[in-house]
């Protein structure tokens, strides 16, 4: 029997009613949410991804000279003013070394050249173990990478004599590639820069050159070739620059203006390398609104310790550049 037009309006306004009381109920009692993704959702934009922070340490005496036989319990370490606790400690003695020497090859240094040469060669004698390699950079209007990292000396001399001088000067350029070659090793990094500090035909600027190398963890020791200390073309802001990278870094800068004194630097370099100490944290503070978080390192419990120097790198980025 057919139903008639009223029963079936009837039985549709049931229908409706019904729907929307389910609908009501189901805003009244919603579904339990799953704790770990409201987690997720809060700390999206503030979880910092940071693991073991390695801090390379050198601690100089009045004199200058590299201090050894330190213990852990002789340092304290901070990171944001906030104290933190030593994980790792180690005297980097042992560890292998990953050295970048770039030499600037511009018209300006064609003089000292091949003084330039001969003592970088003697460096890469006295100071490279068979764990350890060095890399060659001749830097000019261009950057040229005379040989990769290699422990092989005679490699290395054969890539050094072979450098030959350009025109401008690309520093900050060096600077940066090398910092990127530097990324991919491990162990300790550190670039030695021999160069009148002048920078005339860059493509990346101070701050890149900078960030590139402390990305990379490289200390940075420069050679600062001064051959006439009153001449009028003398570069003090390149200079300048390459004074606070080099602090920036934990590294450290030298004048040499004779063959006997840049001899010298590269030995105050090597003795540093084989006396430095690496402390490692992991940053008691997970959470960060700022890019860069900033390091400082104290020497205590030593008599001495109010007179000691000590130099490590300023900080480190959260987040790495891409590139």
């Amino acid at each position: 029997m057919r139903k008639s037009v009223p029963s079936l309006l009837l039985i549709g306004l049931i229908a409706s009613l019904g729907r929307l009381w389910a609908q009501q109920a189901a805003q009244q009692n919603p579904p339990p949410q799953n704790p770990a993704h409201s987690e997720h959702q809060a700390e999206t934009t503030l979880k910092v991804d940071v693991n073991l922070v390695n801090v390379f340490v050198t601690v100089t005496d009045s004199t200058g000279a590299p201090v050894g036989g330190l213990t852990k319990d002789n340092f304290t370490l901070e990171e944001d003013g906030r104290p933190q606790t030593i994980k790792v400690f180690d005297k980097e003695s042992a560890l292998p070394l990953s050295i970048a020497l770039d030499i600037d090859t511009s018209l300006s240094t064609r003089h000292d050249l091949p003084l330039e040469q001969a003592s970088a060669k003697r460096f890469a004698h006295a100071i490279l173990r068979p764990v350890d390699a060095l890399a060659v950079y001749a830097f000019s209007e261009t950057v040229h990478e005379a040989t990769g990292f290699t422990p092989d000396l005679k490699h290395i001399d054969e890539s050094i004599d072979h450098i030959r001088v350009g025109a401008a000067t690309a520093m900050f350029d060096a600077i940066y590639l090398t910092s990127r070659a530097l990324d991919h090793r491990k162990g300790r990094k550190v670039m030695v820069l021999i160069t009148d500090g002048g920078d005339t035909i860059s493509k990346v600027d101070y701050k890149e050159a900078l960030r590139a190398a402390e990305e990379a963890e490289a200390l940075v020791y420069s050679i600062i070739i001064v051959p006439i200390e009153s001449s009028a073309g003398r570069e003090t802001g390149g200079e300048h620059a390459l004074i606070q990278l080099s602090e920036d870094t934990g590294g450290k800068y030298y004048y040499a203006t004779s063959t006997a004194q840049l001899d010298d630097a590269f030995r105050k370099i090597s003795d540093e390398l084989r006396t430095q100490y690496l402390l490692a944290y992991y940053p008691s503070q997970q959470t960060s609104f700022s890019q860069f978080r900033r390091i400082a390192v104290k020497v205590a419990g030593v008599p001495d310790a109010p007179a000691y120097g000590v130099r490590h790198r300023a900080g480190y980025y959260t987040t790495k550049t891409d590139f």
